[in-house]
Protein backbone atom coordinates (compact mmCIF):
# COMPACT_ATOMS: atom_id res chain seq x y z
CA UNK A 1 0.00 0.00 0.00
CA UNK A 2 1.31 3.45 -0.95
CA UNK A 3 1.70 6.05 1.78
CA UNK A 4 2.25 8.98 -0.59
CA UNK A 5 -1.00 10.65 0.41
CA UNK A 6 -0.28 10.17 4.12
CA UNK A 7 2.91 12.21 3.77
CA UNK A 8 1.52 14.83 1.36
CA UNK A 9 1.33 18.20 3.12
CA UNK A 10 0.65 20.93 0.57
CA UNK A 11 -2.47 19.21 -0.78
CA UNK A 12 -4.11 19.53 2.63
CA UNK A 13 -3.07 23.11 3.45
CA UNK A 14 -5.37 25.85 2.09
CA UNK A 15 -3.49 28.23 -0.22
CA UNK A 16 -0.24 26.34 0.36
CA UNK A 17 1.60 28.27 -2.36
CA UNK A 18 1.12 31.43 -0.31
CA UNK A 19 3.50 30.07 2.31
CA UNK A 20 6.20 29.39 -0.27
CA UNK A 21 5.91 32.95 -1.57
CA UNK A 22 5.94 34.35 1.96
CA UNK A 23 9.04 32.36 2.90
CA UNK A 24 10.91 33.46 -0.21
CA UNK A 25 10.08 37.16 0.08
CA UNK A 26 10.35 37.48 3.85
CA UNK A 27 13.58 35.50 4.01
CA UNK A 28 15.18 37.60 1.28
CA UNK A 29 14.12 40.90 2.86
CA UNK A 30 15.37 39.89 6.30
CA UNK A 31 18.65 38.54 4.95
CA UNK A 32 19.38 41.64 2.91
CA UNK A 33 18.46 44.01 5.75
CA UNK A 34 20.64 42.20 8.28
CA UNK A 35 23.54 42.07 5.85
CA UNK A 36 23.30 45.84 5.27
CA UNK A 37 23.36 46.35 9.05
CA UNK A 38 26.51 44.24 9.33
CA UNK A 39 24.72 41.56 11.37
CA UNK A 40 24.93 38.72 8.85
CA UNK A 41 27.74 36.61 7.44
CA UNK A 42 26.34 34.98 4.31
CA UNK A 43 27.43 32.09 2.09
CA UNK A 44 30.02 30.75 4.50
CA UNK A 45 31.43 27.43 3.21
CA UNK A 46 31.82 24.45 5.50
CA UNK A 47 32.72 21.87 2.85
CA UNK A 48 33.60 21.40 -0.81
CA UNK A 49 30.06 20.85 -2.16
CA UNK A 50 28.30 24.01 -3.43
CA UNK A 51 25.42 23.35 -1.02
CA UNK A 52 27.73 23.01 1.96
CA UNK A 53 27.38 26.60 3.14
CA UNK A 54 25.65 28.46 5.95
CA UNK A 55 24.37 31.92 6.80
CA UNK A 56 25.05 33.31 10.26
CA UNK A 57 22.98 36.06 11.86
CA UNK A 58 24.01 38.06 14.91
CA UNK A 59 22.04 39.84 17.61
CA UNK A 60 22.65 43.50 18.32
CA UNK A 61 24.74 42.63 21.40
CA UNK A 62 27.04 39.84 22.50
CA UNK A 63 25.46 36.43 21.72
CA UNK A 64 24.22 34.39 24.67
CA UNK A 65 24.67 31.26 22.60
CA UNK A 66 24.09 29.71 19.20
CA UNK A 67 20.88 28.38 17.67
CA UNK A 68 21.20 26.32 14.51
CA UNK A 69 18.11 25.76 12.36
CA UNK A 70 18.09 22.95 9.78
CA UNK A 71 15.51 23.29 7.01
CA UNK A 72 13.13 20.64 5.72
CA UNK A 73 11.84 19.71 2.28
CA UNK A 74 11.97 15.90 2.46
CA UNK A 75 15.77 16.06 1.92
CA UNK A 76 14.90 16.91 -1.72
CA UNK A 77 14.34 20.67 -1.90
CA UNK A 78 14.78 24.11 -0.31
CA UNK A 79 17.90 25.67 1.16
CA UNK A 80 18.94 27.97 4.00
CA UNK A 81 17.94 31.01 1.94
CA UNK A 82 14.26 30.05 2.05
CA UNK A 83 14.15 30.43 5.83
CA UNK A 84 16.44 33.32 6.80
CA UNK A 85 13.58 35.13 8.51
CA UNK A 86 13.30 32.36 11.09
CA UNK A 87 16.47 33.74 12.69
CA UNK A 88 14.78 36.93 13.86
CA UNK A 89 13.07 35.61 16.98
CA UNK A 90 16.21 34.13 18.53
CA UNK A 91 18.35 37.09 17.42
CA UNK A 92 15.92 39.37 19.25
CA UNK A 93 16.58 37.18 22.29
CA UNK A 94 20.34 37.87 21.90
CA UNK A 95 21.24 34.52 20.38
CA UNK A 96 23.25 34.09 17.19
CA UNK A 97 21.46 31.96 14.59
CA UNK A 98 22.96 29.86 11.82
CA UNK A 99 21.11 28.25 8.93
CA UNK A 100 23.05 25.64 6.95
CA UNK A 101 22.22 24.23 3.56
CA UNK A 102 23.18 20.65 2.72
CA UNK A 103 23.51 18.53 -0.43
CA UNK A 104 20.09 17.26 -1.47
CA UNK A 105 18.88 13.86 -2.58
CA UNK A 106 19.11 12.13 -4.97
CA UNK A 107 22.60 13.56 -5.38
CA UNK A 108 23.33 12.78 -1.75
CA UNK A 109 22.16 9.86 0.36
CA UNK A 110 20.38 10.28 3.70
CA UNK A 111 23.56 9.15 5.43
CA UNK A 112 25.65 11.70 3.52
CA UNK A 113 23.14 14.45 4.36
CA UNK A 114 23.34 13.54 8.04
CA UNK A 115 27.13 13.67 7.90
CA UNK A 116 26.98 17.01 6.11
CA UNK A 117 24.79 18.53 8.82
CA UNK A 118 27.20 17.27 11.49
CA UNK A 119 30.08 18.86 9.59
CA UNK A 120 28.18 22.14 9.35
CA UNK A 121 27.42 22.21 13.06
CA UNK A 122 31.07 21.60 13.87
CA UNK A 123 32.23 24.44 11.63
CA UNK A 124 29.57 26.86 12.85
CA UNK A 125 30.32 26.08 16.50
CA UNK A 126 33.83 27.45 16.01
CA UNK A 127 32.40 30.89 15.26
CA UNK A 128 30.19 31.36 18.33
CA UNK A 129 31.00 30.32 21.93
CA UNK A 130 28.49 29.18 24.53
CA UNK A 131 25.57 26.76 24.55
CA UNK A 132 24.15 25.35 21.31
CA UNK A 133 20.48 24.74 20.57
CA UNK A 134 19.49 22.68 17.53
CA UNK A 135 16.13 23.06 15.81
CA UNK A 136 14.92 21.60 12.55
CA UNK A 137 11.65 21.28 10.65
CA UNK A 138 10.29 18.15 8.98
CA UNK A 139 13.31 16.51 7.33
CA UNK A 140 15.36 19.04 9.27
CA UNK A 141 13.66 17.75 12.41
CA UNK A 142 14.93 14.30 11.49
CA UNK A 143 18.43 15.67 10.97
CA UNK A 144 18.70 17.52 14.28
CA UNK A 145 17.29 14.47 16.08
CA UNK A 146 20.03 12.41 14.43
CA UNK A 147 22.58 14.79 15.93
CA UNK A 148 21.51 13.54 19.35
CA UNK A 149 22.72 10.03 18.51
CA UNK A 150 26.18 8.71 19.20
CA UNK A 151 28.03 8.26 15.93
CA UNK A 152 26.31 11.22 14.29
CA UNK A 153 29.68 12.77 13.47
CA UNK A 154 29.66 15.52 16.09
CA UNK A 155 32.85 15.93 18.08
CA UNK A 156 32.81 15.42 21.84
CA UNK A 157 33.55 19.13 22.27
CA UNK A 158 30.51 20.19 20.25
CA UNK A 159 28.32 17.53 21.85
CA UNK A 160 29.27 18.84 25.31
CA UNK A 161 27.93 22.27 24.32
CA UNK A 162 24.54 21.00 23.10
CA UNK A 163 21.83 22.25 25.41
CA UNK A 164 18.54 21.40 23.67
CA UNK A 165 17.32 19.69 20.52
CA UNK A 166 13.87 20.67 19.22
CA UNK A 167 12.67 18.53 16.30
CA UNK A 168 9.68 20.34 14.76
CA UNK A 169 7.25 18.07 12.89
CA UNK A 170 10.04 15.54 12.45
CA UNK A 171 10.19 12.41 10.35
CA UNK A 172 11.60 10.25 13.12
CA UNK A 173 11.03 6.80 11.59
CA UNK A 174 12.02 6.57 7.92
CA UNK A 175 10.62 3.08 7.34
CA UNK A 176 7.15 4.27 6.21
CA UNK A 177 8.78 6.38 3.50
CA UNK A 178 9.85 3.16 1.81
CA UNK A 179 6.19 2.90 0.77
CA UNK A 180 6.23 6.29 -0.97
CA UNK A 181 7.57 7.57 -4.27
CA UNK A 182 10.35 9.27 -2.31
CA UNK A 183 11.94 5.92 -1.55
CA UNK A 184 13.81 5.84 -4.88
CA UNK A 185 15.32 9.35 -4.78
CA UNK A 186 16.19 8.88 -1.10
CA UNK A 187 17.83 5.51 -1.78
CA UNK A 188 16.09 3.91 1.17
CA UNK A 189 16.62 0.31 2.14
CA UNK A 190 15.40 -1.41 5.30
CA UNK A 191 18.87 -1.20 6.86
CA UNK A 192 19.38 2.47 5.93
CA UNK A 193 15.90 3.41 7.15
CA UNK A 194 16.50 1.74 10.50
CA UNK A 195 19.98 3.20 10.93
CA UNK A 196 18.84 6.74 10.10
CA UNK A 197 15.64 6.73 12.21
CA UNK A 198 16.24 8.53 15.53
CA UNK A 199 13.04 7.12 17.05
CA UNK A 200 14.54 3.64 16.78
CA UNK A 201 17.65 4.55 18.76
CA UNK A 202 18.30 5.54 22.38
CA UNK A 203 17.52 9.05 23.54
CA UNK A 204 20.45 11.47 23.75
CA UNK A 205 22.30 11.35 27.05
CA UNK A 206 22.56 14.49 29.20
CA UNK A 207 20.66 16.50 26.64
CA UNK A 208 17.20 18.02 26.73
CA UNK A 209 14.84 17.24 23.83
CA UNK A 210 11.44 18.76 23.12
CA UNK A 211 9.39 17.50 20.18
CA UNK A 212 7.02 20.04 18.62
CA UNK A 213 4.20 19.42 16.12
CA UNK A 214 0.99 21.09 14.94
CA UNK A 215 -2.42 19.78 15.94
CA UNK A 216 -3.69 20.26 12.36
CA UNK A 217 -0.90 18.31 10.71
CA UNK A 218 -1.38 15.11 8.75
CA UNK A 219 -1.95 12.14 11.06
CA UNK A 220 1.34 10.62 9.89
CA UNK A 221 3.30 13.59 11.22
CA UNK A 222 1.47 13.54 14.53
CA UNK A 223 2.31 9.85 14.81
CA UNK A 224 5.95 10.48 13.93
CA UNK A 225 6.27 13.20 16.58
CA UNK A 226 4.49 11.14 19.21
CA UNK A 227 6.67 8.12 18.48
CA UNK A 228 9.88 10.10 18.93
CA UNK A 229 8.68 11.73 22.14
CA UNK A 230 7.51 8.39 23.53
CA UNK A 231 10.67 6.47 22.69
CA UNK A 232 12.92 9.28 23.95
CA UNK A 233 10.64 10.02 26.93
CA UNK A 234 10.96 13.68 25.97
CA UNK A 235 8.62 16.66 26.19
CA UNK A 236 5.99 16.87 23.45
CA UNK A 237 3.97 19.93 22.44
CA UNK A 238 1.05 19.59 20.01
CA UNK A 239 0.41 23.23 19.15
CA UNK A 240 -3.29 24.00 18.56
CA UNK A 241 -4.36 25.35 15.18
CA UNK A 242 -1.00 24.80 13.45
CA UNK A 243 -0.33 22.78 10.31
CA UNK A 244 2.90 21.62 8.70
CA UNK A 245 3.72 24.96 7.07
CA UNK A 246 2.84 27.49 9.76
CA UNK A 247 4.22 25.43 12.68
CA UNK A 248 7.59 27.18 12.22
CA UNK A 249 6.15 30.70 12.41
CA UNK A 250 6.89 30.81 16.14
CA UNK A 251 10.58 31.16 15.31
CA UNK A 252 9.87 34.66 14.05
CA UNK A 253 8.42 35.76 17.39
CA UNK A 254 10.82 36.22 20.32
CA UNK A 255 7.95 35.71 22.77
CA UNK A 256 6.55 32.51 21.25
CA UNK A 257 6.13 29.31 23.22
CA UNK A 258 8.26 27.54 20.60
CA UNK A 259 11.23 29.80 21.26
CA UNK A 260 10.68 29.50 24.98
CA UNK A 261 10.95 25.72 24.63
CA UNK A 262 14.24 26.21 22.81
CA UNK A 263 15.90 29.04 24.71
CA UNK A 264 14.05 29.18 28.01
CA UNK A 265 11.82 31.98 29.30
CA UNK A 266 12.45 35.47 27.92
CA UNK A 267 14.15 37.76 30.41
Amino acid sequence: MSLDDAYANAAYIPDAERFLTYWDETARNYREAEHMLGRAQLNQPYGAHPDQAFDLFFPAGRPLGLMIFVHGGYWLRFSRRDFSHLAQGACARDWAVALPSYPLAPGASIREITQSVALAIGQIARRIPGPIVLAGHSAGGHLVARMGQMGSGLSSEVRARLQTIVPISPVSDLRPLMQTQMSGPLGLTEDIAKAESPALHPAPNKLRAHVWVGANERPAFLEQAQLLAKNWQSSLTIEPGKHHFDIISGLENPESELLEAMLGPAS
